[in-house]
């Protein structure tokens, strides 16, 4: 690889918190990251989980990783994995907020759905995040320098046609997801504006749906959906943007929401 590549991604001597980094999109960052030559620190509210993850990611890619335990929602929870984020490392140079997702116990429907679930959506999806930017991004303005990437969704940006969970035993998607999600993005635009004279950026990554095993009849369903024919697969279709916004190659890029979803959100 030619120097001027490597000088623009390479991560090596950068600390990384990625929040619910155990599972799915969140351990694919976690991968990248580490590949890059990042020391990432993994949180989850299992600290069990976190650390059979941080043990996984040391083992493939050989570099330094930590288990951190972080129920989001909860100030003193966030602050605590700080402190011990900050006595493993000395500083935190890129966070990816990643943790949050979930449609509750109850049924997605609208005028069905549990008030509970609700507010339970908003706290972990948007409350949660905002907090983990509120705690994290202090020691990235002390230093003059870092890297915020928040998990949106295209459910932030476009009202979803619910037909494609018809006859499948999926809950589907509430609309207090959507609410957090577009909460996010505009979160990430006026964080940007907030931390950028500071030294930070601050960046969004939106994802579309990424296939695990969904009703057969939903994935089908979303592939008509989407200009590409298909759903994201884990970890490749996450992982460059990732990579990008987390590294020296978008030095000049602030207050943007990538978004990655094979063209679902542009075509009708």
């Amino acid at each position: 690889m030619h120097e001027d590549v490597e000088r623009l991604f390479d991560l090596s001597g950068r600390t990384a918190l990625v929040t619910g980094g155990s599972s799915n999109l969140g351990w694919a960052a976690s991968g990248i990251l580490a590949a890059a030559g990042a020391s990432v620190a993994i949180s989850s509210r299992s600290l069990a989980r976190a650390e059979k993850a941080a043990e996984r990611l040391a083992s493939r890619y050989g570099g330094e990783s930590l288990a951190l335990e972080i129920d989001h929602s909860h100030p003193a929870s966030i602050e605590s994995a700080r402190d011990r984020l900050l006595s493993w490392r000395g500083s935190l140079d890129i966070l990816v907020n990643n943790a949050g997702g979930g449609s509750g116990s109850s049924i997605a429907r609208l005028f069905e759905r549990d008030p509970k679930d609700m507010r339970t959506m908003l706290e972990s999806n948007l409350l949660g995040p905002l907090l983990c930017c509120q705690v994290f991004a202090e020691p990235m303005v002390d230093r003059g320098r870092g890297k915020i990437i928040n998990l949106g969704s295209i459910a932030g940006i476009v009202g979803r046609d619910r037909r494609v969970y018809e006859d499948t035993d999926m809950l589907g998607q509430p609309v207090d997801y959507a609410a957090a999600k577009g909460g996010i993005i505009a979160m990430t635009r006026d964080l940007a504006g907030y931390l950028g004279p500071m030294g930070v950026n601050v960046n969004a990554i939106s994802p579309g749906g990424f296939e695990r095993g969904q009703h057969a009849k939903f994935v089908a369903g979303y592939r008509d959906l989407t200009p590409l024919g298909r759903m994201g697969r884990e970890p490749d279709d996450l992982t460059g943007a990732v990579l990008f916004l987390a590294s020296a190659g978008s030095d000049y890029v602030h207050g943007h929401n990538l978004v990655v979803d094979g063209g679902f959100s542009v075509w009708k």
